[in-house]
């Protein structure tokens, strides 16, 4: 393993994020990976996990974690928005949890002159809109909402999970109710779910390892 900050166990810790890109492994495949001492690995594995960096599959392996998953959402997330945009002629929002409200983290405007426009980085509360009821852990396949939030406003969204069934987002689409109507979920959940899926499959499609 080189040295690229000077800080060795920074560069340790971030070796193992590396090679997980690729994967999940056990931590003898960890160490082979990444050059470690067993113990070193180890250690540093747990202390990855404890921040949710690193987590764990089915078979105890190591494995990037949902924080690094959420890190990543916009970029990986983007082709389904865009399809979703597409498919539904209306705003398209991506949102995360962030305490007691939700945070926009990717959106996609509507083609139509009278649109929904939820700027990135704005902060919603959970308990109004369907993606603040999604991202409550509400347990269903997608929820709608009308003028629960926004007068004239209706939305549908769907639950987005991590490779290890970590609830990490929500998708949301959203517009006027004179073209959703007032029972949006009739016309978009199907395709607000299709979307939710893809960016999932996104998530859990093992990535290679950078070149160091």
């Amino acid at each position: 393993m080189g040295t690229v900050t000077g800080v060795g166990v920074l560069d340790k810790a971030v070796s193992i994020l590396d090679v997980l890109e690729a994967g999940p492994l056990a931590l003898s495949g960890l160490v082979d990976a990444t050059g470690l001492a067993r113990a070193t690995a180890h250690r540093l594995a747990r202390a990855l996990e404890a921040h949710r960096l690193v987590g764990r599959d089915g078979e105890g392996r190591f494995q990037l974690g949902p924080r690094v998953a959420r890190a990543g959402l916009p970029e990986v997330a983007r082709p389904a928005m865009e399809w979703l945009r597409d498919q539904t002629g209306e705003s398209v929002q991506l949102y995360v949890r962030r305490g007691a409200q939700r945070l926009c983290v990717a959106a996609l405007e509507s083609p139509h002159g009278l649109r929904t426009i939820v700027p990135v980085g704005a902060l919603l509360p959970l308990g109004q809109g369907s993606a603040g009821r999604v991202l409550s852990a509400a347990d269903e396949p997608w929820i709608e909402s009308v003028e629960e939030r926004q007068r004239g406003v209706a939305s549908v969204s769907a639950p987005v999970h991590d490779a290890q069934d970590n609830l990490v987002a929500a998708i949301s689409v959203s517009g006027p109710i004179e073209r959703t109507t007032r029972a949006p979920g009739r016309r978009y959940a199907l395709d607000v779910m299709a979307a939710a899926a893809k960016i999932e499959e996104a998530l859990s499609f093992p990535r290679p390892s950078r070149a160091r």
